[in-house]
């Protein structure tokens, strides 16, 4: 709810923080209310929850002179000085740079700016105090500080303070907050007098019973509160911060415990025992055995379909391991049971991938598969839509366009969603809605090759059943994997030049599609041109990206299936389910501007056939040879692409990646529907993620709908912070 300055203070007595509206905190007033009101600050309790986002820690503060030796640190450090200059340089075509010189009574040092610097300049004014954090680097052969982060320091009180107090909150703010004088310097003000006057106020009751307090030892609710903006030492700060990552990762463990109890209880479709399709198709369709893994993956699924609860199970495997197998096979036993079954994909191309697959398994048992893909003419889905509310199609493979209001199942089973991470809590919720005449939830099978972490896994996928494929099929080459660097360009075209004359095919992968003045990568486009033209002229040789039309996209990924295409120039839209088992090269360009998960899943493209692959990943020579590494940034990055080379673990690999860029890139896109994590990391808190959910699962366990008078306070907690979140308990 949005409050509107009242301009009266509020009645006398001792009131519940989480009541007193944030206005009627000293100093607070109308413009800073109006500012705190914009990112959600409503109450003085809100106040008191708006965390610092960083901390300056006065034993990590580095002197100037110790700049060179912090170089090959890989953490952050912080110092403290005044500017003595700013300078901007305009270089021409917007690549304008601005310089700051640092001093402090050992020295200087530069800290440098690279385009979009006229913010920068007009942030700083020369013989400001300030403190600057970032990771120490090697520019034009002398120390320095590359965009680092900052925080204005501009009175004797913020510098006693700074010297003397150990450790320094430093807050999120916006311009907004800026303008009414709440930068970290005015929120410390500010929540230093609010703590000063606490016993002015009512302190909210810790929701948490006691017992969950005692066993997980947990701090004091209002001691937290304090502790976490103004600690005394780090023990003190990690305390405290403990008792709010716990607080965050129990409220969304409690979800998933309350959703994994309503998937438990919900009635469901029995399926009968496997009969004599799912035999054929073992005996007379697939011509391979199945691997044990992927046997007892299925045997999971068998004990779900038949128990009378709808399914909620999650398969992992590594690129190749033979999901889709194992998702047909339970989709014929739907079919079997006399219900259909939906195949959802994020894109055309591999909705389209799916269904030719798909196809040509189902059409010798005579199953009746329908394409379902938003590019099709008015007919063709009219007759799809036809075909599927009157139950004459068994298989529907399509994309998001399955969850169209226009269509009606007649009697759906069974939902298989393949990446189940590109997808929206609603998207699924919405298809699972679309049951028709079945009497009970469908079924959901969700399938991903993204290797995910455990500890990951239990905050996003908690509530459902995990399954994991960790065998590759029989005969399957290793990929080999090479590191090169521009010296080796003209050995790199003459490798692929051999392999396509022997009949073999070629990716070439670029981080762009088009060039631009900012950058310096090269780009799909430009390219492709030069390498169609010059480097392979005399082969077949195609583009494909992500601003081309989907008609265009798959035209060329068939011509490239069929090799009328001997060498593809993409970008990263070939990156999930392409599969081309006769491409044998992989070229990653800038192989340096990649996440490892998604270098990985760009691997996963070759080695799908009978022939030996290759996968070349390019790079500049900096970051290859560890003689020419200066900075802690290009340390990093040839740590990361040698662990790619050296494995095609994809757990081991995610791991990596996980801990360098963190979960909420991981995925490149936001799960929507579950809350969201603030302080919390699943890499690093570890021990905090199994310890709540442990307290969580038990709490739902003995009381699912929160009615016993000790849980009341976190039923509120529940109904009042995560409402957002209800469709998430209904959806998956």
């Amino acid at each position: 709810m949005m409050l509107s300055f009242m301009g009266t203070p509020p009645p006398e007595g001792k009131r519940l923080l989480s009541e007193i509206e944030v206005q009627y905190v000293k100093g607070v007033g109308p413009r800073r209310f109006e500012a705190l009101r914009s990112i959600g600050v409503l109450t003085a309790m809100d106040l008191l929850y708006y965390f610092p986002r960083r901390y300056l820690d006065r034993t990590r503060i580095y002197k100037i002179k110790d700049a060179a030796a912090a170089i090959l640190m890989t953490e952050e450090v912080t110092f403290v000085g005044r500017i003595k200059s700013v300078q901007v340089v305009r270089r021409g075509h917007g690549r304008n740079m601005m310089y700051i010189r640092l001093a402090d009574d050992s020295g200087t040092m530069r800290c440098v700016w690279f385009n979009a610097v006229q913010y920068f300049a007009n942030a700083f004014k020369e013989e400001e105090l300030i403190a600057f954090s970032g990771k120490v680097t090697s520019y034009q052969d002398r120390p320095c500080l590359i965009h680092p982060d900052y925080d204005h320091l501009e009175d004797e009180a913020d510098e006693a303070f700074l010297h003397t107090g150990g450790i320094i909150p430093v807050y999120p703010t916006t311009e907004a907050l800026k303008r009414v004088g709440l930068d970290s310097r005015g929120f410390r003000r500010l929540i230093k007098n609010l703590l000063n006057n606490l016993d002015l106020y009512e302190f909210p009751p810790d929701p948490f019973p006691k017992e969950i307090i005692s066993i997980n030892s947990l701090m004091d609710l209002c001691e937290a509160v304090s502790k976490i903006h103004f600690p005394k030492d780090e023990k003190e700060l990690n305390y405290s911060l403990r008792r709010f990552k716990f607080e965050e990762l129990f409220y969304l463990q409690l979800l998933l415990a309350i959703r994994r109890n309503l998937i438990r209880h919900s009635p469901g479709l029995a399926f009968k025992e496997p009969g004599a399709l799912v035999e054929k198709f073992g005996k007379e369709v697939i011509p391979f055995k199945l691997t044990e893994a992927q046997r007892n993956v299925l045997h999971e699924i068998f004990a779900d379909l038949k128990s009378g609860h709808p399914m909620y199970r999650l398969i992992q495997g590594d690129v190749g391991s033979g999901k889709t197998i194992v998702a047909l096979i339970a989709i014929l036993l739907s079919v079997e049971n006399g219900y259909q079954a939906a195949f959802m994909a994020p894109t055309e191309i591999l909705a389209a991938q799916h269904y030719a697959t798909l196809s040509r398994y189902l059409s010798p048992l005579g199953v009746e598969t329908s394409l379902l893909i938003g590019g099709q003419k008015k007919k063709v889905r009219a007759d799809v839509y036809s075909d599927i509310e009157s139950g004459r199609t068994s298989v529907v493979v399509g994309t998001h366009a399955i969850i169209q209001e226009k269509v009606k199942f007649n009697r759906l089973g069974l939902i298989v969603v393949d990446e189940q991470q590109r997808f929206g809590v609603m998207q699924r919720m919405a298809l699972q809605e679309k049951a028709g005449a079945t009497r009970g939830e469908p079924h959901l099978l969700v399938m991903t090759a993204t290797p995910i972490p455990r500890t990951l896994s239990l905050t996003i996928y908690g509530d459902l059943d995990i399954s994991l494929i960790d065998e590759m099929p029989v005969g399957r080459k290793k990929i080999r994997t090479a590191l090169r660097g521009e010296s080796s360009r003209d050995k790199l075209y003459k490798f692929v030049r051999e392999q396509v004359l022997s009949g073999r095919q070629t990716f070439i992968v670029y981080p762009l599609v088009n060039e631009t003045e900012k950058s310096d990568l090269k780009a799909a486009t430009q390219s492709f041109i030069r390498l169609r033209d010059e480097i392979f002229r005399g082969f077949k040789v195609g583009l494909i990206h992500g601003q081309m039309t989907d008609t265009e996209k798959n035209d060329i990924m068939l011509a490239f299936k069929k090799n009328a295409v001997n060498i593809l120039v993409s970008t990263t839209v070939i990156e999930v389910g392409i599969d081309v088992p006769n491409a044998t090269v992989m070229v990653i360009e800038h192989a340096d501007r990649f996440g490892l998960s998604q270098l990985h899943q760009l691997r996963g493209r070759i080695g799908r056939g009978v022939h030996q692959s290759y996968c070349i990943l390019m790079s500049e020579d900096k970051f290859l040879d560890e003689k020419k590494i200066q900075t802690s940034d290009e340390a990093t990055t040839n740590r990361r692409l040698r662990l790619f080379a050296s494995t095609d673990d994809g757990f081991k690999i995610a791991e990596y990646d996980l801990m360098l860029r963190g979960p909420g890139e991981f995925f490149g896109t936001k799960q929507s529907g579950a809350p969201p994590l603030k302080l919390a990391n699943p890499v690093r808190d570890r021990d905090i993620i199994m310890q709540a959910r442990k307290s969580a699962f038990e709490l739902a366990e003995a009381d699912p709908h929160l009615r016993d008078k000790e849980h009341e306070r976190l039923r509120e907690v529940l109904l009042r912070n995560y409402k957002d979140s209800f469709d998430f308990l209904k959806a998956n």
